[in-house]
Order: structure tokens, then C-alpha cells, then sequence
């Protein structure tokens, strides 16, 4: 192994074939009131917290077993080794800019025992070493063994660079030398069911200059498309279905985004690090079809992607829902991080501008405020009862969103032979090297909130070169002054370029206008049809309830309302808010009514939050995609005054979502919240409404849940409703003719002798091997 000795210009270059080199996170220092704060979170919290859930869900444990040669015994998905290595490089950034004696010795802690856990041969997977030692790469489909390595690699690379040490790197090479022995040209077949691996040995060398690690990932990533995995498993080749793992095609010749949206984004990140150091043009042609599929039909509003919880993935062409939108926090990080790649690749704006908006809106909602709480699914609209979790079974978002703001500093700029490359507007400083020696230019700046920019430019001696600013495709950069002077500018590839002899203190002033935008959506976007969405610079806007206590689904806004920008010196130490007006449709019973005369709508106040804010204050609905026309009333009943209680709470379901008043169209596709019972299969469950007082009962109504083609959520196969009458569950007696319905698509309804109770209870009769779902269950009086 020779490692590359750090210098100040930071990420070594090998390859001068792309347009943009990069420069590292360890050369940026940032000191704005936008991301600095969030950065010392970060250190002061977010590792804390994140490095004891390592301790708390036995992590730590499977390493120490794995050290102490144990066998048996290991907890968590075969893939919790990977989140171990996210922290640790997480806090490698931390250390890279404060030296927390603490956190510094907790690594080092953590790499002593994973050196200790690493076998003689170099093998290190602590799901493999307990429970399946003779089973070490027979299933790289799906048991990770190469997306752990590559988080690992990714890991030590960051904490060399961190700290100058090799005690992590060592580790790494050993195990890159192990798989590199392996596999490739000549040796095993194969390459990664998870990419990560193939960008991950791309890092790895760079930070040591070991030519066999680049070609590895070449050979992975030549090699997909083959059609491995059917091999693997021994599935004929007319059976087989690659999608998921985008090894449907060959690499070559993808054309659209597909199958697993982590996968794919990470997949493509490697693909574009290995076009940027071979010139290779045919790479770079699919990818460019692939980005367009991407950014032109498959890519939220937020710069999200993947709207499908049932692959955690694409399906179609402009499916962009909102209260079911899935868009994993790890899809908005993976996709920002490849345009960042395909920016360096191709030296063009527009893939900066992709970055930012998944960074932003779809990642940064991922994290609360406080640093502690995340995301895993990001709806854009929500009735009230989605809410950040303090960690996750499967939790790669976490760490994923630790590691994203650690490294913001190094997805800001870029550089080439004769020109520095500004790709993100970020207060602080940046040192790279520039028409052969540093060039330090700090930045003012209060963006995301304004677009006022101030660049001092030190170049230690007078010399000439190019200074590029990002021209974001949402707004045009308008009175750039050198000096306070009006100076030639070139536009080009969304870039404004200033060259000039650059002498020590010039300064560099401009502004980018953010006037608030009202965005609407492709036509073939359905679930956005004659609707908007408010934005203003970077920042996608909601509406959250805590600022508009009405019913949201009652709220129309029109078109040509004005919305205005003002500070809200109170939300989250000073916060760009927008302030503007709607209509609040009348509220109308419809019990005992077939026809009624129109409720006019009333004039109310509406107040637009930054969407990544939302949900860090009191719970309630969310709406980012605002309808000009005030929806009529929905068809409620006297549930939404009874709590809900069940048999069985599963962490994937949401109790409330019973009564939160979604009117459904379809059993299968979800709604924005449901109530279902996996992973209890078969047996009975129920499912309670408890009212504040005693309350006349006439009749009810089912929606089911059944997510056929998907899970395991199926309709019961029997049921029944029992009223609590004096202390005794009572079946209710049904009106002649009427029956307990179990029919999809529609609402089942049932009558039966009006009953005064304190709590109905829903009785279900599961079918065998599979739980019930329900989207919503109605309860009413007597018309």
C-alpha cells in the first residue's frame, strides 16, 4: 500500500479527464448562520446520540463477539455493520474541523475493536463472521457484504484525511485486498446486490494510489448487467427480473432510472467517478440518458426520488404522489451526491442545481432541528401523524444524514487547471489550488435565506484566472461588481465567469433575486393535477397546522394570490417565512342530508414554512402542493372524537390513520397513514374507538387496506363490531339483510339498532399467513 501524502489543495487528482476536480471538505471552513449551526449540532449531539444507539441496539455487540471469535449470536439486519462504519465517518468529519478530544478517542476505540473483529485473511463482515462462516460470499445479491466494505472504505478514507492516521485505512486496505483476491478478471464472478462498493474503492484509491482498488470497481461495475444473480440463485434466465438491482440491462445501456432508488443513485455515483477518470464517452452518454429520465420524470419537487414504498423505488414515469410520496431520506443523499459527481463530469451548472434542491428539501427534511430525530420516508403532504424517530430497525438514514452535513463543505466547489468553480453558495472559506498555486476566497453570504453574496479573493500574488459562479436555474445572478465596479462576465453551462488578474482583497459582489415562485407540475403528474407548490430560492415551502390552524383539506389558494416573504425572527433563531392569503371552504353536516345549499368559503391568513422544517414543533397536517379550489367538506363522523387503541401497534403502521379523514379511491396504494397488523399473521386482532362520553351509534364504514403485489396486508377473512355496554362487550344486532362486507375498492358499510356506548371494538379474523389492513373505519349516529 503507499499512501498519498495530504496536501493542502486536498483530494489528489490522478485523472485530469473531467471537467471539474474537486476540492476536499477538509480545505472548506464554514462559519454561516445556515449550516455552521447545523455542523456544531452535529458534533455536540448527533454523535453523541448516534454513537450510543451503536451501544444501545447491540452494534457494538456484534463486533465484540465477532473479536472474541465467538459464534452465533448476531443481532440486527445483515447489514447493520454498514451503519457503524456512516458514524464513524460522520465523526471523521467533525474531527477533520474540531479536534473533541472525546470523539477522537471513541474512534479510535471503535477501530481498535474493528481491527480486532477482522480476520487473519482480512474478511470482516460481523453478520458472516457469527452466524454463516462458511457461507462468505454465496449471496452477494442480498446480504450486503460488499455495501458494508464499501461504507467501511468510505469511512477510513474520510478519517486519513481527518486526522492524518492509518489505524481505520489499514483496515480497509486489508479488507479491500482481501476482495480484490477474489474477485475480477480471471477470478470470482460477481459484483454488489447494494452498490456503494464500486464509488467507495474509487475513494479508497485515491487516498492510497493502489491502481488494483480503481480496477476493482471498474470490474464491478462492467460486469452489471450480466445477469450474475440469476446465476446465484439458480433462476432461469426467462425468470429473471434484475430491476431492483438495476442489473436488468447491461451497464451500458441503461436509459431510465429503475428498481431500487438507493441502489440506483449510488450505482450511478460510481459509474460517473469511473467516466471521470477514463474518458470514457459511451459512460458518459448513458448517463446523460439517464439523468434526464431522472430529473425530467422521476425526481420530486424536493429533488427526492423514489416514490414506492413496496421496492423503496421507481415505478413509473411522473409517479410523483404526495401523502404517499416515499422518498427515503438516503434517496434525496444518493442523488444529491451523484449530481455532484455528474457536475464535476460534465462542468455543468444544472447538475449543481439538482444537488441543491435534493440537499435542501428532500435530505435536510430527513433531520430535526435538534439533531437528534430523523426521517426515514418523506411525504409532501400529512394528516398529522408522521413523525421523526429517534433511530429505525433498518437505519441507514441517520448516519447517512450525519455524514451529508459533515461533508457539505467539500460539495461547494471544484476547480481546473485555471479556474475555481463555486457550486454551492456557503459562508466561510475555501483554500484550492488555482493556475498552480492556493487561492483562498472567503464568502459572506445569508443564503439559503437571501441571495446576496460577497467573495473576497486572496491569491497571496497578483495572477490571472477564472472565478465561475453557479447561475442556479431558478434565478439569474444580477449586478455582479469586482471592486464595486460593473466587470465582464461569460455565461456558460450555468456558470458566470469572472476572469481577470486577481490581486490580493478584490471582492466579488452579486445577488441572485429570490422572489417566491409558484411551481406547477408536468400534466402527466396526476396526483398534482391543478395544483402548486410555493418556492423561493432553493427552498421548497409548506403549509404545516401549527401556523394555519384550519382543516387543510378545506383550503384553497388561488393562482394569482400574493405570497410575500418576511423574516420570523422567533422560528428556529430568524427563518424566512411566506405570508399570503386563501379561502377556507364552509364546514357542512351531511347526516340526514342528501342535498344542501353551498357553504361560501371564508378569507384566512396562510403562512408558509422552509418543507425540511416541518414537523419539529406540534404535530399536524402538512400540505407542500396547494389546490387553488377550497375542497367541499369530507364525509366525517363521530371517530374523530374517540381515541384509538389495538390489539397489536406494529412500528410500521400508524394507528390513527383510521379516522385522519383520507377519503381513499383504492385499497392497495397507500394512503397517507394506515392502520395493519404485519407482522402478526393469521389469529384474531381489533382494533378500539373509545368516545369522550356515551354516544349513539347507528351505522359504520370500512375502507380496507390490501396490498397485494406488495407485502403481506390482506382483507379478513371474517368480522365483526362489539359495543361496550355497562362493562360488557355486546355484538351489535344487524339490520335485516345487512352483512359485515369485505370487498375492496369501496367503503363496506353496515347498519345496525342504534346503541348508546362508551367504545366500539372491531373484531378480525385474519386469514392464514397474512394481517389485516384498514384504511379507514367511520362511525355514525342516526341520520
Amino acid at each position: 500500500m503507499r499512501l498519498l501524502t495530504s496536501i493542502l489543495i486536498g483530494a489528489v487528482s490522478i485523472s485530469a479527464f473531467g471537467q471539474i476536480q474537486p476540492v476536499s471538505w477538509k480545505n472548506v471552513n464554514i462559519n454561516d448562520s445556515f449550516w455552521a449551526p447545523r455542523q456544531k449540532v452535529l458534533g455536540a449531539v448527533t454523535m453523541r446520540e448516534q454513537l450510543d444507539q451503536l451501544v444501545a441496539k447491540k452494534y457494538k455487540q456484534n463486533f465484540e463477539r465477532a473479536a472474541a471469535r465467538q459464534s452465533g449470536g448476531y443481532v440486527g439486519y445483515v447489514f447493520n455493520d454498514s451503519d457503524v462504519y456512516k458514524v464513524l465517518e460522520a465523526a471523521s468529519y467533525v474531527l477533520g474541523k474540531n479536534k473533541l478530544a472525546w470523539l477522537d478517542q471513541e474512534v479510535d476505540n471503535w477501530i481498535t475493536l474493528i481491527s480486532k473483529a477482522q480476520g487473519a485473511d482480512g474478511y470482516l463482515d460481523t453478520a458472516y463472521q457469527l452466524d454463516k462462516p462458511d457461507r462468505k460470499w454465496t449471496n452477494l445479491r442480498d446480504d450486503h457484504e460488499l455495501y458494508c466494505a464499501g461504507h467501511l472504505f468510505e469511512a477510513a478514507a474520510a478519517h486519513y484525511e481527518a486526522t492524518g492516521k492509518t489505524n481505520f485505512l489499514k483496515v480497509a486496505t486489508k479488507l479491500a485486498d482481501h476482495i480484490e483476491a477474489r474477485f475480477g478478471e480471471g477470478k470470482k464472478m460477481g459484483y454488489p446486490g447494494h452498490p456503494e462498493c464500486e464509488l467507495a474503492l474509487m475513494k479508497l484509491w485515491r487516498a492510497t494510489g493502489e491502481q488494483r482498488y480503481f480496477k476493482l470497481a471498474q470490474f464491478f461495475i462492467e460486469k452489471r448487467g450480466t445477469h450474475f444473480f440469476a446465476t446465484e440463485h439458480n433462476t432461469p434466465e426467462k425468470d429473471y427480473d434484475g430491476t431492483y438491482w438495476s442489473d436488468n440491462v447491461p451497464i451500458r445501456e441503461h436509459s431510465s432510472i429503475v428498481g431500487h432508488a438507493v441502489r440506483a443513485a449510488y450505482l450511478f455515483s460510481g459509474v460517473t467517478d469511473l467516466a471521470h477518470e477514463t474518458h470514457d464517452h459511451e459512460l458518459k452518454a448513458m448517463l446523460d440518458r439517464v439523468w434526464k429520465s431522472t430529473a425530467l420524470k422521476r425526481m420530486f419537487i424536493t429533488g427526492g426520488i423514489g416514490p414506492s414504498g413496496s421496492n423503496e423505488g421507481f415505478t413509473v414515469d411522473y409517479d410523483l404522489p404526495t401523502f404517499t410520496a416515499y422518498q427515503e431520506s438516503c434517496a434525496s443523499i444518493a442523488n444529491a451526491l451523484w449530481n455532484y459527481r455528474l457536475a464535476l463530469l460534465n462542468g455543468e451548472g444544472k447538475f449543481a442545481d439538482v444537488m441543491e434542491q435534493a440537499i435542501y428539501n428532500g435530505a435536510l427534511a430527513g433531520i430535526n432541528m435538534a439533531g437528534d430525530k430523523y426521517y426515514y420516508v418523506n411525504p409532501l403532504a400529512s394528516t398529522g401523524g408522521h413523525h421523526r424517530q429517534d433511530w429505525f430497525g433498518c437505519a441507514c438514514c441517520p448516519p447517512n444524514l450525519a455524514r451529508m452535513i459533515g461533508q457539505m463543505g467539500g460539495l461547494s466547489y471544484g476547480t481546473t487547471e485555471d479556474q475555481l468553480y463555486v457550486m454551492l453558495y456557503v459562508g466561510g472559506d475555501v483554500t484550492a489550488k488555482v493556475a498552480g498555486a492556493p487561492v483562498k476566497l472567503d464568502v459572506k453570504t445569508n443564503y439559503p435565506w437571501d441571495g446576496k453574496v460577497k467573495l473576497t479573493v486572496h491569491p497571496g500574488a497578483s495572477r490571472s484566472f477564472g472565478l465561475s459562479l453557479r447561475q442556479p436555474g431558478w434565478g439569474a445572478i444580477s449586478g455582479l461588481t469586482v471592486n464595486k465596479q460593473s466587470a465582464k462576465t461569460n455565461l456558460k453551462d450555468g456558470f458566470l465567469s469572472v476572469r481577470r488578474v486577481w490581486k490580493e482583497g478584490d471582492v466579488v459582489e452579486l445577488e441572485i433575486p429570490m422572489p417566491v415562485r409558484k411551481v406547477v407540475s408536468h400534466p402527466s403528474v396526476k396526483d398534482t393535477q391543478g395544483m402548486f407548490a410555493l418556492k423561493r430560492g432553493p427552498l421548497v415551502y409548506c403549509l404545516e397546522e401549527v401556523d394555519n390552524p384550519v382543516d387543510m383539506d378545506r383550503v384553497g389558494v388561488p393562482i394569482n394570490s400574493d405570497f410575500v416573504a418576511s423574516v420570523d425572527p422567533k422560528l428556529f433563531n430568524t427563518t424566512t417565512v411566506l405570508e399570503g392569503e386563501g379561502y377556507l371552504s364552509g364546514e357542512s353536516s351531511w347526516v340526514g342530508r342528501l342535498f344542501q345549499s353551498v357553504a361560501i368559503p371564508q378569507k384566512v391568513k396562510l403562512k408558509a414554512i422552509p418543507y425540511f422544517m416541518w414537523d419539529n414543533r406540534k404535530p399536524g397536517n402538512m400540505r407542500v402542493w396547494l389546490s387553488p379550489n377550497p375542497a367541499p367538506s369530507p364525509m366525517r363522523g363521530l371517530e374523530t372524537t374517540a381515541k384509538v387503541s389495538v390489539s397489536f401497534e406494529s412500528g410500521y403502521a400508524k394507528i390513527n390513520g383510521v379516522k385522519d379523514g383520507f377519503t381513499p379511491t383504492t385499497s392497495n396504494p397507500n394512503s397517507p397513514q394506515q392502520l395493519h397488523f404485519w407482522s402478526h399473521l393469521g389469529g384474531k386482532e381489533w382494533v378500539r374507538y373509545d368516545f369522550p362520553k356515551e354516544t349513539k351509534v347507528a351505522s359504520m364504514r370500512v375502507f380496507w387496506f390490501d396490498d397485494t403485489g406488495r407485502g403481506a396486508v390482506r382483507i379478513p377473512s371474517s368480522w365483526q363490531v362489539e359495543a361496550l355496554i355497562k362493562g360488557t362487550w355486546t355484538p351489535l344486532k344487524l339490520i335485516a339483510g345487512e352483512k359485515y362486507g369485505t370487498a375492496l375498492d369501496i367503503w363496506n358499510e353496515v347498519r345496525f339498532a342504534p346503541v348508546s356506548t362508551t367504545a366500539l371494538r372491531l373484531t378480525l379474523n385474519q386469514q392464514n399467513g397474512f394481517a389485516t389492513g384498514i384504511h379507514e373505519w367511520q362511525v355514525f349516529g342516526e341520520d
